[in-house]
């Protein structure tokens, strides 16, 4: 009986762990699984009781990092860390002062990376980094 009540709970945490999506709960509920298998083999609460904290310890500390690591998935940069790089035409005379771009469809306000540039309308530059609501810019070679 004690061996499907672990059973029963490790089923229990593992499908939860849908809702959660951190891999928590997938450790623990195999965990579970582990203790059920131990009480059905040994019958010992004791041994049963290490053998699930020895495997949620393992699981959680060894195989959880690798786990988030490999189905994590890539990192997706925020709005204004995804303009970096990203190709622009000059609409208005940009140098160190100021100037405007056109970047992605929008128009932005400007400025050159280099204080000795000056980039003439029509010009192709890329985005250096954003500085507040300023694209900072360097002149396509």
């Amino acid at each position: 009986m004690a061996a499907l009540v672990w059973l029963v709970g490790g089923l229990l945490l593992i499908a939860a762990e849908v809702l959660s999506g951190d891999f928590v709960l997938v450790m623990l509920g195999v965990a579970g699984l582990f203790g059920a298998g131990t009480e059905a083999l040994f019958g010992e609460p004791v041994l049963t009781v290490v053998v699930f904290a020895l495997v949620s310890l393992g699981l959680t500390t060894v195989a959880r990092p690798v786990l988030r690591r490999r189905l994590g998935g890539a990192h997706v940069r925020d709005n204004v860390a995804a303009l970096v790089g990203e190709r622009a035409v000059v609409l208005a005379r940009v140098d160190e002062h100021g100037g405007r771009v056109k970047l992605r469809g929008q128009e932005w306000s400007a400025r050159a990376l280099d204080a000795t540039q000056v980039l003439e309308p029509g010009s192709s530059v890329t985005v250096m980094e954003i500085a507040g609501a300023t694209a900072v810019v360097w002149a396509d070679q």
